[in-house]
């Protein structure tokens, strides 16, 4: 895909702050630095429309980004993050879970992890969550430039089996720094907007 325009349009906290319905999302899931932030400004060549931060827990809130026109890319709060207090994790996880259950404009919601561990408990609720609400099961495995492709290859096996996916073919592993499988990403997201 070429993108011609990519701007953050609002941080919503509550639905009455979210765009109006009527153009599709693609929602990013994954634990706290797992690299969601990294994946959008990647995709839509820009360094940090997105804002990343070497520190987790940084996204409390959902950031909508419009591409094009044509379709939003919806980053959610990353969830797993320790140092945050459990009232605080409770109100990000009633806010993912209000937009997942509730958003008509979502067509997909794409899972992160990190390709060098094996994903964790939160990871599977999310995965399963995903599958439950009727989503591909799209895995992207992200900092894949750390392992070598037989490591890359291993690890994929990893989440195969820990996550329960069906398909091997929806697991990317995906470098934010060397570009790896950008395009591969995007093919899959052109058949999801097209489904869509």
């Amino acid at each position: 895909m070429l993108v011609k325009k990519a701007e953050i349009i609002i941080t919503a906290v509550k639905e009455e702050q979210y765009p109006p319905e009527g153009v599709p999302e693609i929602a990013l899931a994954g634990r706290s630095n797992v690299g969601k932030s990294s994946l959008i400004n990647t995709l839509i060549n820009r360094k940090n429309l997105a804002r990343t931060s070497g520190q987790p827990g940084k996204t409390q809130t959902l950031n909508f980004y419009n591409i094009n026109d044509e379709f939003r890319f919806v980053d959610l709060p990353g969830y797993g993050y320790a140092r945050v207090s459990r009232k605080e994790r409770e109100k990000w996880a009633e806010m993912i879970n209000r937009y997942l259950t509730k958003r008509q404009s979502l067509r997909e919601v794409v899972l992160l992890v990190d390709i060098r561990h094996s994903p964790g408990e939160h990871d599977k609720m999310m995965y399963d969550w995903i599958k439950s609400i009727g989503c591909t099961g799209i895995v992207i495995a992200t900092k894949a430039d750390k392992l070598s492709k037989n490591q890359q290859a291993k690890q994929v096996s990893v989440i195969l089996r820990e996550l329960g996916v069906e398909d091997r073919s929806l697991i990317i592993p995906f470098s934010a720094t060397k570009k790896q499988n950008k395009d591969k990403v995007w093919q899959l997201f052109d058949e999801v907007l097209e489904i869509g």
